[in-house]
């Protein structure tokens, strides 16, 4: 599989595009106004410990608090205080999410399979109100939940990722070749100072000691430099920001795969070549400036596909289609066969086009950064091994992806269920806003549901006033409804109400809102005749 990373930075944001063979796979985006959080590290203190849902409120300077639960609380878990812990290696750890650098539970494509979470007695973590502890960033406000944070502080590295507060060493599960495994533990345990723990990340594999050794220095010195931060410090502060989303990306998803990495900045083309040269010399010509005048997304064809990931209605080639709702509580994702529902036997129709839909849904997942419940509706199968088919295509497809997930068979409606790990907003909620005319919902009133909330406020309004004369202002599609006929509904609302209504057309409003001017007092009137 050839990748390639391509970045376009403006005054304002910046958009890093991941292409797998020519075609959009994931979407990071970061504006001014909402930065990167993840990895960030603060002194915090408990505002509130919640024993009943076995979690806490920490107080680390933000607008909400951020919420810690009690299975994110190391075993080595003391206070801000407690910077190193005790000395003792571990059997092989769990794989390491790519992007956070976070120990993650294995659960790529096991049936079934939960999330792994610790078990803690009440008795197992005590929080006070007020007491200072360190805490680290590792899932983003969505919605109306604010900031997630662990005390298992993790500094990721190219190589490994440095546990502070832990002392095992791990090794990613995606290095498959024992003997290497062994050596790349053997080899850490030689250079790891006393009183941390390291993650042996994917890309150390092959890697000599020297390389090793270069990043696990280099994080130890950040960690110290955190330390004396911490004991200066005045909760709630900030003690250490991660890198940025570009800087980050090239940290965790560059590697021997990736053919081409093209920027539109050249001070982001100096900072990724100095990296290169530091951590891949051999692939610094990878790197391009792109200084054309057509915008770089426009060059490589991702503004077109971007555009395509907003879209509610996604095309197969086969002539089928996606549909994908969000809700509150999951994403919703229907399949429809349009119109290759005529061209084949049912069942082997319903087959194909149930696999075609799922190798697209596993991209739309990491493109759109689906997080949380997704149910899938895949068109109704009979056959057992039909069903069987489709649930391992889909694990199958699923296992490019970096987050955390568990797919679950299909029911016997023909549902599938898919939780998925949610660092952040889906990339649709972070470069869109809610609508202002339909709040969210993506339907206005009709014309017709419209025109009898006017008609309310009239009768509400003719047994509390004698007015006469009002001027009605409402959007101009609404303006046009009203007035067309001969005998038009601004008439009959006239003849039945007695009154003279003068119709205004005003492009500011809604389709679905209106104002009503009493002409005899000049002012508007509206909010005294709504209930």
């Amino acid at each position: 599989m050839q990748k390639e990373i391509i970045i376009n930075a403006s005054e304002n944001a910046q958009r890093i595009a991941i292409i797998e063979d020519g075609t959009l796979a994931e979407l990071f985006v970061e504006s001014e106004e909402k930065g990167r959080m993840v990895g960030d590290i603060y002194l915090g203190t408990v505002a509130k410990v919640m024993e009943g849902i076995q979690a806490a409120f920490i107080n680390i300077g933000l607008n909400q608090d951020a919420f810690l639960h009690y299975s994110d609380v190391g075993d080595a878990f003391r206070d801000f205080g407690a910077i190193t812990g005790d000395q003792s290696d571990s059997a092989e750890t769990d794989d390491e999410d790519e992007e956070e650098g976070k120990p993650v539970a294995d659960t790529r494509g096991k049936r079934g399979r939960q999330p792994r979470r610790r078990q803690y007695r009440p008795s197992h973590v005590q929080l006070t109100r007020g007491q200072e502890i360190v805490v680290q960033i590792f899932k983003e406000p969505v919605g109306n939940k604010g900031v997630r944070v662990t005390t298992e502080v993790a500094l990721p590295g190219r190589f490994v990722v440095l546990m502070p507060f832990d002392n095992k060493i791990g090794v990613s599960r995606k290095i498959n070749n024992f003997k290497e495994k062994r050596r790349l533990r053997r080899l850490v345990r030689g250079i790891l100072p006393t009183g941390y723990g390291v993650i042996i990340r994917t890309v150390a594999e092959g890697r000599p000691e020297e390389v090793l050794r270069a990043d696990l220095e280099a994080l130890v010195a950040s960690w110290r430099e955190i330390e004396r931060g911490l004991r200066k410090a005045q909760p709630p502060m900030m003690v250490y920001k991660d890198m940025n989303t570009s800087s980050s990306t090239m940290r965790d998803l560059f590697s021997e795969e990736v053919t081409r990495v093209a920027v539109d900045s050249r001070r982001l083309y100096r900072e990724i070549r100095a990296y290169l040269n530091l951590v891949a010399p051999n692939k610094v010509d990878v790197l391009s400036y792109h200084g054309d005048r057509v915008p770089i997304f426009d060059a490589f064809g991702i503004e077109k596909q971007i555009q395509q990931s907003m879209s509610r209605k996604v095309w197969l080639k086969s002539g089928g289609y996606l549909i994908i709702e969000h809700t509150e509580a999951m994403k919703v994702i229907d399949v429809n066969s349009g119109r290759y529902a005529a061209k084949r036997e049912q069942e082997l129709n319903s087959l194909r086009t149930n696999l075609e839909s799922a190798r697209e849904i596993a991209r739309q997942i990491r493109l759109r950064d689906l997080g949380g419940i997704i149910v899938i509706d895949y068109i109704d199968m009979d056959q057992e091994e039909n069903k069987r088919k489709l649930v391992e295509e889909m694990r199958r497809e699923m296992r490019r992806d970096r987050a955390k997930y568990t797919i679950l068979p299909l029911t016997d409606f023909g549902l599938m269920q898919i939780t998925r790990q949610r660092v952040r907003d889906s990339v649709q909620i972070s470069l869109s806003d809610t609508c202002p005319t339909c709040q969210g919902t993506g339907r206005v009133l009709s014309k017709s549901a419209m025109l009898t909330q006017i008609e309310r406020w009239f009768r509400r309004f003719r047994t509390q006033s004698k007015d006469m004369r009002l001027t009605l202002i409402v959007h101009p599609t609404m303006a046009d409804f009203l007035t067309e006929g001969t005998f038009s509904h601004v008439n009959k609302l006239m003849l039945k109400y007695f009154v003279r209504i003068r119709i205004e057309a005003e492009l500011s409003l809604g389709v679905d809102e209106f104002r009503v001017i009493s002409r005899r007092r000049n002012r508007d009137i509206t909010k005294e005749y709504i209930l």
